[in-house]
């Protein structure tokens, strides 16, 4: 038996499997995210841990196994949350999430420096932007360097896991992959990249593989987690890798769709290929022979959670998602012609823009919450409907999508995705789960209970599928249209609102 630990924006999803795939036991811890400012977003690294403690405890016991049956644990880690660490490993500030944008100003300086967006492009493949390493690093050095100075190492929410787990510094690929200075084909760093932007590849930890094994439990790690001491630890890898591990789209065209607070498609592909100008790129893949192609989408599930705030009366407890399911269903499609842009964050794909923010448009009186209930499933499915059309035309048509996610809970968005995008959706069993399910796989491959990362497409199953109901063309397809014509004055209004 195996375990693994998913953590993710808002809290931690371990899961017990056996060398099969097979789900046990589960468990679910939350935990905060805090704004120190309008912009910024950051979390406790020990708020993480303590989830993840508290997760192995409650699997081992609702499994009613011995804590000696654990062969192996591993780690999914947000991507692109910023941890820095000293030499013990004990964090040297709190961490920056993936949300965060602080570092704008730096993107925006670094890329005028290096001579404006259509050169870095084309050094980098994309100008960074304020969410990136590269721009947060930059602002840490800038704004905190006692912090900056005191970091020997820069990890992400995997690293910072594995080190506490083991006392050890490490990084998987695919988390290096999403710094923008990883060579995701070679596997590598560019010392071109980091000279460019001033990033300091000697306070990066050491890479290996996601399947490599880092350590055994150190023994306090082991009291905290309930595990016998020296359990064998995986490098694990991050979340959006571990999604395509759980949900078994580990093949070369093999694509999958993730429902949650954000929501993404990823391609496994043989090599790097990406679309700058849609925010798609490549980053390794759990199995080292393979790239992960991925499109992001930065509010999804956030944007159906808001709008359940906003419609629910102040001091009720907010719209479940089963109950906003029915609102919407009350709609049609189309939403009687209310148009949503899911943007509360900014976007990374399929509009690289941090100054986009969310937007009714087309209300009339004659329209209601159910109607805008529905206009947020939608404007969700057309933002990844865009994203599937950019990745189609580098030669990955995506012609269907295993779907995971607590979104993926939900038939009707599930529904509305197939028909917006003209592709069929099969929903993965217990998709919640598919990222730490991946990650608990991947410490089975470690342990050689499976034969590489390839075998696990044999351990998932699906449950429903989803086809296209509606034709293509349909009422969905002329508010998309509309929608993108209006981009460029959304993204204007937006950033002249924020210089305000």
């Amino acid at each position: 038996m195996f375990i693994g630990h998913d953590l993710g924006t808002s809290g931690n999803k371990a899961v017990l499997v056996d060398a099969g795939g097979r789900i046990l036991a589960t468990a679910i811890a939350a935990y905060p995210l805090r704004h120190p400012t309008p912009d910024q977003v950051e979390q406790d690294p020990e708020e993480w841990w303590r989830a993840v403690a508290q997760t192995t405890r409650a699997v081992v016991a609702r499994a009613g196994v011995a804590p000696g049956a654990v062969r192996g644990l591993a780690f999914a880690g947000q991507m692109l949350a910023l941890a820095p660490l000293d030499a013990a490993g004990v964090p040297t500030r709190p961490a920056i999430s993936w949300l965060d944008a602080r570092g704008e100003a730096q993107a925006r300086r670094m890329t005028r420096r290096l001579g404006g967006e259509r050169v870095v492009a084309g050094i980098a493949g994309a100008a960074p932007s304020g969410k990136d390493w590269v721009a947060k690093i930059a602002w840490l050095r800038r704004h905190e360097p006692a912090v900056f100075d005191r970091t020997a190492a820069f990890c992400d929410a995997t690293g910072y896991l594995v080190a506490r787990a083991t006392g050890r510094l490490r990084m998987d690929p695919t988390a290096a992959g999403g710094t923008g200075v990883f060579l995701p084909g070679r596997r590598r760093w560019s010392t071109l990249l980091a000279a460019l932007t001033g990033f300091p590849l000697n306070k990066m930890p050491t890479v290996i593989a996601s399947t490599a094994e880092v350590g055994g439990l150190r023994p306090e790690a082991a009291a905290e987690l309930g595990l016998a001491a020296a359990t064998p630890v995986a490098m694990g890898m991050a979340d959006i890798p571990a999604a395509a591990v759980g949900c078994g789209a580990v093949r070369p065209g093999d694509a999958h769709l993730y429902l949650g607070t954000s929501a993404w498609i990823g391609v496994t592909v043989r090599s790097p290929k990406s679309v700058p100008r849609a925010g798609v790129a490549s980053v390794p893949a759990a199995d080292s022979r393979h790239c992960l192609m991925i499109g992001e989408s930065e509010t999804a599930g956030a944007c159906r959670d808001w709008l359940a705030r906003v419609l629910t009366p102040a001091g009720d407890q907010p719209l479940s998602p089963e109950a906003f399911d029915r609102l919407a269903a009350a709609a049609p499609a189309g939403a009687a012609g209310v148009l949503h842009g899911p943007w509360l964050a900014g976007e990374r794909s399929p509009i690289p823009d941090e100054a986009l923010r969310g937007v009714f448009l087309n209300l009339g009186l004659e329209h209601g919450r159910a109607e805008l209930a529905r206009a947020v499933l939608e404007g969700v499915a057309r933002n990844l409907t865009w994203t599937l059309n950019a990745i189609a035309k580098v030669g990955e048509p995506c012609t269907s999508l295993r779907a995971i996610g607590g979104g993926a809970q939900s038939d009707l968005w599930l529904q509305i995705i197939a028909d917006s995008t003209q592709r069929p959706i099969a929903r993965v069993s217990e998709p919640l789960f598919a990222g730490a399910r991946g990650a608990a796989l991947i410490a089975a491959v470690s342990r050689g209970e499976l034969a590489d990362v390839a075998a696990i497409a044999e351990c998932v199953r699906t449950e429903r599928a989803f086809v296209p109901q509606l034709p293509a063309g349909s009422e969905l397809a002329p508010a998309a249209v509309a929608l993108r014509a209006l981009l460029p004055a959304l993204s204007t209004f937006g950033r002249r609102l924020r210089r305000m």
